[in-house]
């Protein structure tokens, strides 16, 4: 208990899955937590549990696909808590069926680039504007940016998170400002349950299938929110730049 005692967290995404799990574990561990997400009245669902757990927490709705929001987003957490230690990027979305790098749209591409890479990008630029020494930045990419196994515009937004976390590693690592990703495989969450199997790409699927092993367990979201609790308190001060996949070894070799 009390592991980030004193420290004010954002956390995008925080209405379901990784997003909600992390907020609920960082507000018992004494954050004041501020979840924010697109869809409002599941945002608020997620606040009413960490307040009556007796956490503290604020619901902004916020669209990180839009130029604005973020630096809204930081704003309000300034004015209401006076300080931004931790972010966490967990928001994202998933493309439709696999579309491999023959078969991916371009309006694919400029919806998940928009979320995924833009998105966090400017919640970094943000945050990282009002952060002192001690602050860390935690982004959730994908063994899908590590290994290639996915769509080829997921793919390519995970990929970017990789790599702009560790520019941002190396950017702020003089004024003491940390930045890691963690790489999850499957997780069981709200977004991968409502995939359409019928629009699966099978040539893309039977790719991954030959150099993974599928049967390996999925994560749960608590899986990731334990380890995205670690980068983010004082416990990993030494970490800053690294790359950790998290899928229980199914892409190993």
């Amino acid at each position: 208990m009390d592991r980030l005692k004193g420290k004010v967290a954002i956390i995008t995404g925080g209405n379901s899955g990784v997003g909600a799990a992390t907020a609920k574990l960082f507000a018992a561990e004494g954050a004041s937590v501020v979840i924010t997400a697109r869809r409002e009245a599941a945002l608020e669902s997620v606040a009413k549990e960490i307040t009556e757990a007796g956490g503290t927490v604020l619901a902004v709705s916020t669209d990180i696909s839009k130029p604005g929001d973020a630096d809204k987003l930081m704003a309000i957490t300034e004015e209401k808590f006076g300080k931004i230690d931790i972010l966490v990027n967990n928001a994202g979305i998933l493309e439709e069926g696999l579309k491999p790098i023959d078969r991916y749209t371009d309006e694919d591409l400029d919806r998940i680039v928009e979320t995924n890479e833009k998105g966090t990008m400017r919640c970094m630029r943000a945050a990282a504007q009002k952060m002192k020494s001690g602050a860390s930045i935690v982004n959730v990419a994908s063994v899908a940016g590590v290994r290639g196994c996915g769509g080829a515009a997921y793919v390519a937004s995970k990929a970017a998170v990789i790599g702009v976390t560790k520019h941002t590693a190396l950017r702020f690592q003089a004024e003491g400002i940390r930045c890691n990703a963690v790489c999850p495989g499957t997780i069981l969450t709200p977004m991968v349950a409502g995939m359409n199997q019928g629009n699966m790409d099978m040539d893309m699927f039977g790719a991954m299938a030959a150099h993974s092993n599928m049967k390996t367990q999925p994560c749960k979201p608590e899986d990731v929110a334990n380890i995205l609790l670690f980068l983010a308190s004082d416990e990993s001060r030494a970490i800053t730049g690294q790359i950790l996949v998290t899928d229980f070894g199914s892409f190993l070799g």
